[in-house]
């Protein structure tokens, strides 16, 4: 995609004062390979598979403007637990960008706000006045494809074996279009169902690529938008492609003229589209507005509703201009595609919670436990505390580390589950991997894994069994 871009080369960011570019955010420019790694604590030896988290890391000091999380190189972190030891490797994502700015020693591209690009003089025809490619957000495994995903675009392909970058892929024709950072996996199918917006008509379309990974519906139009609008995350049922369309709407002429991108527009609600994934009529839900940045899961009940567990925000920080407190519990949706929706707040005794995950292999169906980030009674800052939700039980427990902790995972092991997550000490600027027992998270981590270098804060991660 190409855009117009300013004649002028942008000054460089103050990184100094930069809430996103110093502290637990500083950008991370070593890349290292280290096995054996410091344990201190009981590591199962039976655990063996690897947690892999991307996030956003400029690879220069950027120029113009830094949006986080929408701006930043991609680096890929993997930490890797085998017959008892661990190991941690770290690439950034090398697109074309990163190739010049690399030959070149310097940021060429500036912040996407800032829609400043090199020359071909510079970086040659094929990449002059492009937009950085920013596979930043997500890792994703499937049918032998190892892919950082990005917000809207094309993901990129990593070489499993050292993280090595093997360049764009579309996934034999799934990702056309592009694809969001948050496709979902149907554990019973093997099947990776994926969405994409864009700003052009067909402004929302969905594809789905089998467990064998050829592809089953290429991208297919969601009827019934008549602009563009954001969408970061999604939700699978056996039935449903679950969408919550909520109006974060883009605003190009407001961009050109020195405005913001995204329009909150809470006059125009929420909808939900409820997509058939047999390829039926899609089912469309009015509600009051509300914005949502990740779900948690979806299912089916038997009486043809459908149930989605996400993070409820009153408004999306940063493009909205509310002068009261945005609040964020965790939240249950009741669908009924006939009668309408019914919202009831799971918990919401966390400030700024976020990041709610189960465990994967439940994905479609029924789950008990769910986890999220946010910030716990002794927190402070950038600190949270891990907060872990039995449904079943209808029972919460927290654990606070007293560092800047991540975004958990599910680690499903042999006879015994376990939750892991990466956190880095404030004041030391250490990180570690930490892993908690499943059935009792809130004791503590049962092992802490010394990590070579300091991994900055964000994004999203995921295990992957096995070797």
């Amino acid at each position: 995609m190409s855009l117009t871009s300013p004649s002028t080369r942008p000054a460089p960011v103050d990184l100094a004062h930069h809430s996103h570019l110093t502290g637990v955010f500083a950008p991370q420019r070593e890349e290292v390979d280290v096995a054996d790694l410091t344990v201190h604590g009981d590591l199962p030896n039976n655990l063996r598979g690897s947690y892999l988290r991307n996030g956003p890391n400029p690879r220069f000091d950027p120029i113009g403007s830094y949006v986080y999380p929408l701006d930043g190189d991609a680096m890929v972190h993997r930490i890797s637990i085998a017959d008892g030891a661990v190991r941690y490797t770290n690439r950034f994502v090398r697109t074309p960008m990163v190739v010049a700015e690399e030959a070149a020693g310097q940021a060429l591209w500036s912040g996407i706000t800032d829609g400043y690009a090199p020359g071909a003089d510079e970086v040659g025809p094929e990449l002059a006045g492009t937009f950085r490619q920013l596979p930043d957000i997500n890792i994703v495994s499937h049918s032998g494809r190892l892919m950082a995903m990005a917000e809207s675009d094309r993901p990129f392909l990593l070489d499993p074996a050292d993280l090595s970058t093997l360049g764009p892929t579309d996934c034999a024709g799934a990702m056309t279009v592009g694809s969001t950072a948050h496709p979902k996996l149907d554990p019973a199918t093997g099947e990776l169902v994926l969405f994409n917006y864009a700003l052009d008509a067909p402004y929302l379309t969905w594809s789905v690529i089998a467990a064998d990974g050829t592809v089953t519906r290429t991208p297919t139009p969601v009827d019934g938008l008549t602009e563009p609008v954001m969408i970061h995350d999604m939700a699978l049922t056996e039935r449903y492609v679950v969408l919550f369309v909520c109006p974060l709407v883009f605003d190009i002429e407001a961009m050109l003229t020195g405005g913001s991108l995204l329009s909150w527009r809470p006059d125009d609600g929420t909808r939900i589209a409820l997509i058939p994934r047999d390829g039926g009529p899609i089912r469309w839900v009015q509600t009051d507005p509300f914005w949502v940045w990740h779900f948690a899961n979806a299912f089916d009940n038997a009486d043809g509703t459908v149930t989605v567990d996400y993070v409820e925000w009153t408004y999306p920080g940063g493009f909205a201009d509310v002068k009261r407190p945005a609040s964020s519990p965790l939240t249950r949706a009741v669908i009924d595609p006939n009668r309408g929706i019914v919202r009831t707040v799971l918990s919401d005794h966390a400030h700024n919670m976020e990041f709610p995950r189960v465990d994967d292999r439940l994905l479609t169906e029924n789950h008990r436990r769910i986890a999220t980030v946010g910030h716990g009674p002794h927190d402070s800052g950038v600190r949270d505390s891990l907060w872990f939700h039995d449904l079943a039980a209808d029972t919460e427990t927290c654990w606070t580390p007293g560092v800047a902790i991540g975004e958990p995972i599910f680690i499903p092991g042999e006879g015994h589950d376990y939750w892991g997550a990466i956190g880095t000490d404030t004041e030391s600027m250490r990180s570690r991997f930490y892993l908690l027992d499943a059935d009792r998270p809130a004791d503590g981590p049962i092992a802490t894994v010394d990590l070579p270098i300091r991994v900055p804060a964000g994004l999203h991660g995921a295990w992957v069994a096995g070797d």
